[in-house]
């Protein structure tokens, strides 16, 4: 089965929708010049091909001002990519990303204490077969911090609708 290709209309959408992501799609259709139901059909489609989620995105202060930690992991090469999986798979983490520098994963996680913070990197990352390294930072200010860009939320999991 072939994945959908976006086009030229549907980039122009998401162009829209990135401005204000609360239109309806009578407004959408009308900056765009077409019908209603072509914008609906066409989230619906971006919305199935999971080129498109919509979200509410909560100020951390609405979590309790949790700590927002930022992890860097030094895995063994040859494991980077299985020690990524396990992380990704703990409680906590926001967000898994494999990188180039001085750390191979980037961890960006959401806690309530240090001893939570503690618990995840000394026992839990660390303890992980493969990892030689582990390195935490805490946010203790945000100066600009774009939700547009970067969210951090739970994983996006489609559910079946079926179940």
């Amino acid at each position: 089965m072939t994945k959908y290709q976006l086009d030229t209309f549907d980039h122009q959408i998401l162009k829209v929708l990135a401005s204000d992501a609360r239109l309806s799609n009578r407004k959408i259709a009308q900056a765009l010049g077409v019908t209603e139901g072509t914008i609906r059909g066409r989230l619906k489609r971006l919305q199935e091909e999971n080129y498109l989620r919509f979200t509410a995105v909560t100020a951390l202060s609405y979590l309790g001002n949790p700590l927002l930690v930022f992890i860097g992991v030094t895995a063994e090469q040859g494991r980077v990519k299985e020690v990524a999986q396990a992380i990704a798979e703990m409680g906590g983490i926001r967000s898994v990303i494999i990188t180039l520098g001085r750390f191979n994963i980037l961890v960006v996680g959401m806690y309530g204490t240090l001893q939570e913070v503690l618990d995840v990197a000394n026992n839990s990352i660390l303890a992980l077969p493969g990892v030689r390294h582990v390195e935490t930072s805490i946010s203790v200010k945000q100066l600009k911090y774009d939700t547009r860009l970067a969210k951090i939320t739970r994983p996006f999991v489609p559910v079946d609708d079926d179940e």
